[in-house]
């Protein structure tokens, strides 16, 4: 299968190319030239996760060399369990908070990383992967990325717009992780990865390549979660899903659609956005305005310019379908905190502030058909917020104490990626 640039001025790649170049020659994200379709019964005899993510994802490496190492690479990487917790019956929490890091960015990180470092054996050269991260990419990263071959990285956070414990984690690797505290918010970060991008000398001289959800290595993997969990809700309900997304840089929420797209049983996407609206806003004006992130309890959200909306609007095409298909919802600190509060009193279900909004969402719409909110990360990740509002502490997941035993390290830099390689 061919990868094209969502500007259509790079030339067509395959998918180990796409993975290795992170943007397009274009300044563009790769997206499939064509969607296969995938008859979601013929997965039915599935009995596993990574056999799942096999399956949709095989379409897309057809012809490519990583085709004969698909089955490894999704075995390796989705090795941690993937819960479905009911509030109700049909009220359904996903807990992709059960990797490594205990964040959602485990699934793609982690497949990125396998197929990065095989791709890198092939080619007998080191490569250097940014990562800018609002909260819980750039941990996902670095442990994904940690101490495999030929591969450094380097990690850019907001300074000061991170909770404790994300910043623990995005600080405690060493060995061929950097990471680096930006005077500024995740806008600037990612400005920075975007500009180095486009230093060709840069480029070329420590073979860059992305991390972020701009890659198509992590928002592939992305696609299988959402089709996992429709065909589980189908099988128990003949019925299709509606999935509440919260959304930061709307790379869970384009996963998501790419699913329903080539076959996934999912009825409806919602995305749940906090107070940086940016999505929002257009839906209501049909102008996309970019704007500077606002600080937020849903932290790993704060984004004011979402690059995946390059793909949402590659794949809907014109602004009228792009409001058919896409419903955004903005939820404020406050009602984050009411939502919190509401969820463990009515269910006794401790959650983050992401999967807050998500929770506000679905309460807001009333819907009857089967729900799944995406929960993003473990609330144990935000204790500073969630326990005094649920008066409890929250016990810290294996995963999660490990990391938080670890020395931090890392380096205070202004907002100019030429820091980066001094």
């Amino acid at each position: 299968m061919d990868f094209i640039s969502t500007r259509g001025l790079a030339p067509n790649v395959n998918a180990s190319e796409a993975i290795l170049k992170g943007l397009a020659d274009d300044g563009g994200l790769y997206v499939p030239s064509q969607f296969p379709y995938i008859d979601f019964k013929s997965l039915r005899g599935a009995t596993s996760y990574p056999e799942v993510a096999f399956e949709v994802l095989a379409p897309f490496f057809v012809n490519d060399e990583l085709q004969n190492d698909l089955a490894e690479i999704c075995y390796e990487a989705f090795n941690f369990a993937l819960p479905l917790h009911p509030l109700s019956e049909k009220e359904l929490v996903m807990e992709l908070f059960w990797g490594p890091t205990a964040a959602f960015k485990d699934f793609g990180a982690r497949f990125l990383a396998i197929a990065m470092e095989k791709l890198m054996a092939k080619r007998n050269r080191p490569l250097t992967i940014l990562v800018a991260t609002s909260g819980d990419t750039g941990g996902a990263v670095a442990a994904a990325f940690h101490k495999r071959e030929n591969i450094n990285v380097k990690v850019l956070f907001p300074k000061g717009r991170v909770s404790a414990r994300q910043e623990k984690q995005l600080t405690c690797w060493g060995d061929n992780v950097e990471t680096y505290a930006v005077e500024g918010s995740f806008d600037d970060c990612q400005r920075m990865v975007k500009e180095a991008f486009g230093d060709s000398k840069l480029v070329e001289q420590y073979g860059l390549s992305s991390a972020n959800s701009i890659n198509l290595g992590r928002l592939l993997p992305q696609m299988v979660y959402p089709f996992y969990a429709s065909l589980e809700i189908a099988e128990r309900f003949n019925q299709e899903s509606t999935m509440i997304i919260p959304s930061g840089n709307i790379g869970n929420s384009c996963g998501t659609y790419w699913a329903k797209v080539v076959g996934a049983p999912i009825k409806n996407v919602i995305l749940a956005l906090n107070a940086n609206k940016t999505v929002v806003d257009y839906l209501e004006s049909g102008v996309y305005e970019k704007r500077s992130s606002i600080a937020t309890l849903a932290n790993a959200m704060d984004v004011g310019d979402p690059s995946n909306i390059e793909r949402l609007n590659h794949l809907f095409g014109d602004f009228e379908t792009f409001k058919k298909e896409v419903s955004a919802y903005s939820v404020s600190d406050e009602e984050i905190k009411q939502t919190i509060e509401r969820v463990w009193n009515e269910y006794n279900y401790p959650i983050c502030p992401h999967t807050a909004t998500g929770e506000f969402v679905r309460n807001k719409l009333k819907l009857t058909d089967p729900t799944v909110v995406y929960a993003t990360a473990h609330p144990a990740k935000f204790d500073t917020i969630v326990e005094p509002i649920i008066n409890k502490e929250i016990p810290i997941p294996d995963q999660l104490a490990v990391l938080l035993e670890k020395e931090s390290s890392y380096n205070e830099i202004e907002a100019d990626y030429h820091h980066l390689f001094e």
